[in-house]
């Protein structure tokens, strides 16, 4: 079968590619959408410009409620939980509490663990799935015809093909390749590549400069499990891996210094003890980094056989933790979407690609505009200013309302793309748990016992790729159709 759309879309196999799909970028969002791919049997070539087994030293350390239930899809959320520590309470500048545990999750709480854990779950299942990685390749140009993306690649040659998919493999011999893929997606950050070989502007500013970061060791333990303060001219956060290390955040507007100037412990602790009221007697820094923030947002996710995904698409403050949230749940929204055009199995391929775009560009944009909100009260400086923080947390801690909200759209369980595609919690059927039958990366259909529904014409997929499964209450009526991503179809 093979279906043509405006971009010659076509759903055939073509031997003249070398990949169905190159993804350019092994963080969090690459390796999730990567291993999902290649876990439906298509061919996935993945490039990263490290070296294998070179550390990724990021800034990521927060894993959301909704991001939990996307690796529970995949059954990897509880061996990420038992690498770190659950938070099921966060405290803004001192007064506003927002209670996590009463969120509508499997996960209802905060997992503070360092992102290393996520790509180590990650890349473990994308080899498993069969994706060939090739590190220390970089991307230096691309372009597209109508059923191809031809990328230009430097850095080691093709690796041969695995006896056992068990680690990721390089091959010595460096130089020039060419690689032709039905797909490309770029992962590969907020200097992506890809977006600079398509010519799309990233529009925006630094919100933040001179943000100091810290992992280090403490004499003491701070009161609360996530400690956020501002005062005076500087703010400070302290959080807990879990296995006895603290990473420590710190900005001072007296000290806004270009990303390169030098920073020591001491820096930090300053910081923390204008702040916070102690540094918690800080010592034995692991690491220690002074970094800027933006915020910018690419205006298309797509151009083509080309997506961008995570911060090659989107970037913005720390604040609130959303950063790898954000990119992870892009690439679970992407990957089906793709998977289903490349197996043939999507009834209109052109629209089911574009609604990528259509319901992820919204949420980056959102995300954009709370992450700045809480750290333009964080940097607050103004009489005025600093009133308005504080009434903001007091509302924050006391309308329910309004708390449930902001809870929603931190943690992930709140973001819906309408009313046509919901996300649905984690339910108890006759056949298992809703997450646990979408491991196999498929729509699923609940039906009430006795009955054999036929899928709607707007379903994006044919019958045959379809689980169906049952109530496990028989005095449920209705039906639903789910999709791979955990969000209604019909």
């Amino acid at each position: 079968m093979s279906t043509t759309g405006s971009t010659g879309t076509t759903t055939s196999p073509t031997p003249a590619h070398d990949t169905d799909v190159l993804v350019v970028g092994a963080g969090p969002t690459g390796l999730l959408l990567a291993g999902d791919l290649a876990a439906t049997g298509l061919r996935v070539t993945l490039v990263e410009r490290r070296a294998a087994g070179m550390s990724n030293l990021t800034r990521a350390f927060a894993v959301h409620a909704r991001t939990l239930e996307q690796l529970d899809a995949r059954g990897l959320a509880d061996e990420l939980v038992a690498t770190g520590t659950r938070l099921d309470r966060l405290r803004l500048f001192g007064r506003a509490a927002l209670d996590l545990s009463g969120l509508r999750s499997r996960f209802p709480f905060l997992l503070i663990t360092p992102q290393y854990e996520v790509e180590r779950l990650l890349e473990r299942r994308a080899v498993s799935a069969g994706v060939r990685f090739r590190y220390g390749t970089e991307l230096r140009g691309l372009r597209q015809d109508a059923d191809s993306v031809t990328a230009e690649l430097a850095g080691p040659a093709e690796p041969a093909e695995p006896t056992e998919p068990t680690e990721p493999t390089d091959s010595a011999g460096p130089g020039p390749t060419t690689v032709r893929a039905r797909y490309l997606v770029g992962t590969d950050g907020v200097r992506s590549a890809v977006r600079g070989a398509l010519g799309l502007p990233f529009p925006g500013a630094s919100v933040i400069r001179s943000l100091v970061l810290a992992d280090v060791r403490l004499d003491r333990k701070p009161e609360d499990l996530l400690t956020v303060a501002a005062g005076g001219d500087c703010f400070a956060f302290i959080a807990p891996f879990g296995d006895g290390w603290y990473r420590v955040m710190g900005w001072d507007r007296t000290r806004e210094l270009p990303d390169d100037a030098p920073v020591d412990l001491e820096d930090v602790r300053t910081i923390a003890r204008r702040a916070l009221g102690s540094d918690y007697g800080m010592h034995d820094a692991r690491w220690v980094s002074r970094f800027h923030s933006d915020e910018r947002q690419a205006p298309a996710y797509r151009s083509g056989r080309v997506f961008l995904a995570g911060d090659a698409a989107h970037v913005h403050s720390p604040a609130g933790g959303q950063g790898m949230n954000t990119g992870l749940q892009d690439a679970a929204n992407l990957s089906w979407k793709l998977a289903a055009v490349l197996r043939g199995e999507a009834s209109d391929p052109e629209a089911l690609l574009d609604s990528y775009q259509a319901e992820r560009h919204p949420i980056g944009a959102r995300v954009l505009r709370s992450s700045g909100a809480i750290i333009r009260l964080a940097m607050a400086h103004t009489p005025l200013r600093r009133t308005a923080r504080a009434v903001a947390a007091r509302i924050l801690g006391s309308v329910r309302p309004v708390a449930a909200r902001a809870m929603g759209q931190i943690s992930g369980i709140g973001i819906s793309y309408g009313p046509g595609a919901r996300r649905v919690p984690d339910l108890s059927l006759r056949e298992g748990r809703l997450y646990e039958l979408l491991r196999k990366g498929e729509f699923v259909l609940v039906a009430p016992e006795g009955t054999d529904p036929t899928l709607p014409r707007t379903a994006p997929v044919a019958p045959d790729h379809v689980i169906r499964a049952t109530w496990a209450n028989p005095a449920r009526r209705d039906i639903l159709l789910v999709r791979p991503d955990g969000y209604t179809a019909a």
